[in-house]
């Protein structure tokens, strides 16, 4: 078990738990939309049931990851601006990609290919939110020309399967530096993977430390 003074907290309960409920809304509602969109994976549905339940539950599941997203985008937009010194990440991708991060830039609590995915998912989030509602029968659709479904449907299909790619990008950037999911899942990382990916993050805490002290 790992000492608590090699400890730093990263992620607070409440932005915990607004993560695992993005997760769990995310996962239904992509198994409903892909069953719903795709015939040949029609398949998907009996997952949650019936098709008729799975048409019914969608848009629930969406609502249930926005709401988690308002959270996670309260907790992080002051951290997700852009920064002066986030040029100079993109410009050392090559080496950031070979774990060589901090040698090249001095990253703070979010480094600027995070900060990216964050607009874009919240992004796409709204457009989701926006176009899903428009069309949800017998609520809202009524509302709309028929027309404007049409194009409502479109960029709701398009925007669910970019969300698709990010996300799993960033799935895989969470597994890919080793020790981020204990971040969330626990709340704490170590301060050597803090020191390595996020160092000016960690020498702010510090700083901090000794301010409160």
């Amino acid at each position: 078990m790992t000492d608590q003074k090699d400890v730093v907290l990263r992620h607070i309960c409440p932005e915990r738990v607004a993560h695992w409920v993005t997760v769990l809304g995310f996962f239904f509602v992509t198994v409903s939309g892909l069953g719903l969109f795709f015939p040949s994976l029609h398949g998907l549905l009996g997952f949650l049931g019936t098709p008729q339940l799975a048409q019914l539950l969608h848009p629930l599941f969406g609502i249930l990851m926005a709401l988690g997203l308002v959270v996670l985008f309260l907790h992080n937009v002051s951290h997700s601006l852009p920064e002066k010194g986030d040029r100079e990440w993109f410009n050392h991708l090559s080496a950031i990609l070979k774990g060589n991060e901090h040698h090249v830039v001095d990253v703070g609590r979010y480094n600027p290919g995070q900060k990216v995915l964050f607009w874009k998912i919240m992004g796409l989030a709204v457009i989701l939110l926006i176009t899903g509602l428009m069309v949800w029968r017998p609520y809202f659709a009524h509302l709309f020309p028929i027309p404007l479904l049409r194009l409502a449907l479109f960029l709701h299909s398009l925007c669910a399967i970019l969300m698709m790619f990010l996300i799993i990008a960033h799935i895989y950037m969470g597994f890919w530096y080793k020790g981020t999911l204990r971040g969330m899942v626990y709340g704490t990382v170590t301060r050597a993977w803090a020191k390595k990916h996020h160092p000016r993050w960690l020498r702010e805490l510090a700083t901090k430390e000794n301010e409160n002290h």
